[in-house]
């Protein structure tokens, strides 16, 4: 008498192991669907596991999150940081802007205070690097923090302002016009137009903003001459 077919195994794919797995998914759902649409559960489906499965990696969507980008950020390439306190700020800021300018998403995430105490040494060396150019030109600790903070801000909001002006000139808030506005009443805004606006907008100005942000923070905080 023949034995019975021994039973196949588990079809599809394979648990995953790998935290790279799950970056690789969660980056593919992000950059499809927004992150807003990413969860734990959907990710689970993506990969073709059980959702529990998943838990044992990550937590929440917060912390799911937070792997994505220090993963992200840990692949930043780190130029090597001038001997000049200064442009030590700015080369690093620059470096925090580009990254950030490639996946805007990322700054809707951590557009709070705090946020750094969420990411890891590898993702944070960029923090560090402004912070070590500000008190290598004399500013304490606590200036330094402000100095991080207001170039942040200052970076957040320039990231957010393009990302969603290319929004809207794919047609997803509508046009930008000032047609709507009372020359009488507001008669600069009504001689500059929408057209004159949008061009000076196209601009890109981070730099030049960025070196006089930083100079006036380090003029405002620095060592008293004399």
């Amino acid at each position: 008498m023949s034995r019975p077919p021994a039973p196949h195994g588990r079809t599809g794919r394979p648990p995953v192991t790998s935290r790279a797995q799950i970056v690789t998914a969660a980056r593919r759902i992000i950059e499809r669907d927004g992150w807003e649409k990413l969860t734990v559960r959907g990710l689970a489906a993506e990969l073709g596991i059980g959702a529990t499965t998943l838990y044992h990696h990550v937590r929440s969507k917060e912390d799911l999150l937070v792997l994505v980008l220090n993963h992200y950020l840990g692949q930043v390439e780190r130029p090597p940081p001038p001997g000049d306190p200064r442009e030590r700020i700015i080369t690093a800021a620059t470096a925090m802007h580009d990254a950030a300018a490639a996946w805007p998403w990322a700054v809707e995430i951590v557009t709070t205070d705090g946020f750094v105490g969420l990411l890891d040494e590898s993702a944070l060396w960029m923090v560090d690097e402004v912070l070590a150019g500000a008190e290598d030109h004399g500013c304490t600790p606590a200036d330094a923090v402000y100095i991080f903070r207001s170039i942040w801000y200052y970076t957040a909001g320039e990231i957010l302002v393009r990302a969603n002006t290319a929004r809207r000139r794919a047609g997803v808030l509508g046009p930008f016009s000032l047609d709507h506005i009372d020359g009488s009443r507001l008669p600069r805004l009504a001689a500059v137009g929408a057209g004159q606006w949008a061009a000076v907008a196209q601009r890109d100005t981070y730099e030049m903003g960025l070196r006089a942000l930083v100079d006036g923070l380090l003029a405002q905080t620095g060592p008293t001459p004399g």
